[in-house]
């Protein structure tokens, strides 16, 4: 009797490799809730975001990370020049740009 009990076959336990299989479905489930929720539009705006920065062209109105609006004036492969006042130039990083306007005439 003492070794029965000890066996754990008594309260009916399940083999290790069981449990692990009924455990994997949940896994993959939460692995998907995660990608559709997280990964998936976090990759299609990093895709929308290099779109738009290949087609940058010289007249375009656009904001930069730090919330300067201003006016495309030079383009090279990393880096843009922004007219943001009449007589005021700056460069930045093409990274550095975060959307262009439409119809925003000025």
């Amino acid at each position: 009797m003492d070794a029965f009990a000890q066996t754990g076959a008594a309260g009916g336990a399940a083999n290790p490799t069981t449990a692990v299989l009924l455990q994997l479905p949940y896994f993959i489930a939460i692995f998907l809730i995660i990608y559709f929720l997280l990964i998936r539009p976090q990759q299609q705006r990093q895709k929308q975001l290099d779109r738009m920065l290949k087609n940058l062209k010289k007249g375009d109105r656009v904001v930069t990370s730090g919330g300067i609006i201003g006016t495309v004036i030079g383009l090279e492969d990393t880096k843009a020049v922004l007219r943001i006042a009449e007589d005021t130039k700056v460069e930045f990083t093409k990274a550095s740009i975060v959307q262009v306007l439409v119809g925003d005439s000025k």
